[in-house]
């Protein structure tokens, strides 16, 4: 339903509005309010907080339409008006479209022309909230979804954006908060959820500065993709930044007795990104899976608190520009053989 204010000092045009919209009135596609000035105009929208357009005469006593005009246009922007005034106004009607006026309706009234005017700012109404519902709803799927994959969709038609996939060179990092979930046992839930975005919050700067992806949250963890010039140092020196600020953070407190660390096990290698997930379903998460992403979350798995662990064969790509220590031989989760090991120290 579309709710009209009407504001003029003729009584008789209520009369003749409620006439001649009648049929709209009863079907309730309109509903109209009456007032006989801008001081009451206000009055009224300040109780019903729902109008959705105005109609207004311009010569009124106690606040003429001028007035109410630029009152409104510093409470609401998106409301819009539509001045009826006689042509010997045209002063005036010029002064009211500078003051943000939609169109104006000359005097007598043309009913017809009215109609069709209400209809033209309807739908320019109706524009303006569907582009503000658009927005609203792409910053709030912005909170949810990386930039990355966002950008990546915008460019593609969504029926085949959602089947395509990519082959890529690229590392991976699981970072994963250690015996975080014990703490829930001592703490309020709020306070536990609320704790850990912040530490989420300081490890995805630190992967944004390095040019990460976060391809997602799983749990505690996080697990983040790095491609492009140099992506395995990069992911690396996210690693380590991330690890040295958790370490240097306090206690969480004396109750838990919580003190921050994370495990972090990388990978580098050839990975499948893409859309996983029910298309019938609608649900799906753009991600990257692979030999080269599991091995990333076995040697986090067994990475002690403060470790990052990654593959010999990682070694020997970045051991120059890191301080690195082998480890040795370890056997991961459903691989046949065993693996050599070393860990990143600075």
């Amino acid at each position: 339903m579309i709710r009209i204010l009407v504001v003029d000092d003729e009584a008789d045009l209520e009369v003749l509005i409620r006439q001649k919209f009648r049929k709209k009135i009863r079907s309730q596609e309109y509903e109209f309010h009456f007032a006989l000035n801008g001081k009451k105009a206000l009055e009224l929208m300040e109780e019903s907080k729902n109008i959705d357009m105005i109609l207004s005469d311009i010569n009124m006593p106690e606040m003429d339409g001028l007035t109410l005009l630029s009152r409104v246009k510093e409470q609401n922007s998106l409301l819009k008006t539509v001045i009826i005034s006689a042509y010997g106004d045209m002063e005036n009607i010029r002064t009211a479209m500078n003051l943000g006026a939609f169109d104006f309706i000359t005097k007598p009234v043309d009913f017809q022309d009215l109609e069709i005017t209400i209809e033209k700012t309807i739908t320019y109404i109706n524009q303006i909230k569907d582009t503000l519902k658009a927005m609203k709803e792409n910053n709030i799927l912005r909170m949810y979804v990386d930039e990355t994959v966002l950008n990546f969709m915008g460019g593609r038609e969504i029926e085949s954006g959602l089947i395509e996939n990519e082959t890529m060179e690229a590392a991976v990092a699981f970072i994963d908060l250690c015996g975080f979930t014990a703490i829930s046992e001592n703490e309020e839930p709020n306070v536990v959820v609320g704790q850990l975005n912040d530490y989420f919050d300081m490890m995805v700067r630190e992967i944004i500065a390095e040019q990460g992806i976060i391809d997602k949250f799983i749990g505690d963890a996080v697990m983040a993709v790095f491609k492009g010039e140099d992506y395995e140092k990069r992911a690396i020196r996210a690693s380590i930044a991330i690890r040295d600020k958790m370490n240097a953070m306090p206690v969480f407190s004396e109750k838990s007795g919580f003190q921050p660390k994370v495990s972090i096990g990388i990978n580098k290698g050839e990975m499948v990104s893409g859309n996983i997930g029910s298309i019938s379903l609608k649900r799906l998460d753009y991600t990257v899976i692979g030999d080269t992403v599991n091995v990333a979350s076995r040697l986090q798995s067994k990475a002690s608190p403060g470790q990052i662990l990654i593959l010999e064969q990682y070694q020997h790509e970045v051991k120059d520009d890191f301080k690195i220590s082998k480890i040795g031989e370890m056997v991961l989760k459903n691989k046949a053989k065993p693996v050599t090991v070393y860990e990143v120290n600075s």
